[in-house]
């Protein structure tokens, strides 16, 4: 699978539950070579239709993706149709479905989805979906071009300008002072 991980794309959804109790359900997907994350959107009526227009986006946004993915890793849950596959499909990507009930068989996803929880969604009270939005997106920024991942050798997935060794370091506080980010200021 080593040979092929710049080619794979997983997928999943969590929920999280606001202080309403009304649960939002975050879908997303990561791309497993270079951990990339990309946030596909949150809502509270999770259907066929939602889902298939957030693969239609998110195709359009990879068209130019270099290099070309050929596989889509997801589970056997209904709100993922037809429809969904073929938006895949008909960019030649080989759908892979994971076992019933095996969640380490998309570990990437699972693992992303426990770092989300545990440095940011646990630690912020979530009003309604468009706060949810807000926080996902700016988790998913960090965690694309600041935070270095053991799996790519200690790089981020988006390769941030390079930074002079000189100068002082400053702190980037990231949604809210939940994360910090040490940056070294340009001397």
């Amino acid at each position: 699978m080593r040979h092929y991980k710049d080619q794979i794309l997983a997928r999943d959804f969590f929920t999280v539950e606001t202080i309403f109790l009304k649960t939002i359900y975050v879908f997303f997907f990561i791309e497993l070579g270079s951990r990339r994350v990309h946030f596909a959107g949150c809502t509270t009526n999770l259907d066929g239709s939602w889902v298939t227009q957030q693969a239609r986006q998110l195709v359009w946004e990879m068209e130019d993706r270099e290099p070309r993915l050929h596989f889509l890793i997801h589970d056997r849950d209904g709100k993922f149709t037809d429809t969904f596959d073929a938006v895949f499909r008909s960019e030649g990507l080989k759908i892979i479905l994971t076992p019933t009930r095996a969640p380490n068989a998309n570990s990437h996803a699972e693992r992303w989805v426990r770092s989300v929880r545990t440095k940011s969604l646990d630690k912020l009270l979530i009003f309604n979906q468009s706060h949810l939005r807000s926080v996902m997106s700016e988790h998913v920024d960090y965690y694309n071009t600041a935070r270095p991942h053991q799996g790519i050798d200690l790089q981020t997935p988006i390769c941030r300008t390079t930074q002079s060794r000189d100068g002082p370091i400053r702190c980037r506080n990231i949604l809210g002072d939940i994360i910090h980010d040490y940056l070294r200021k340009a001397a």
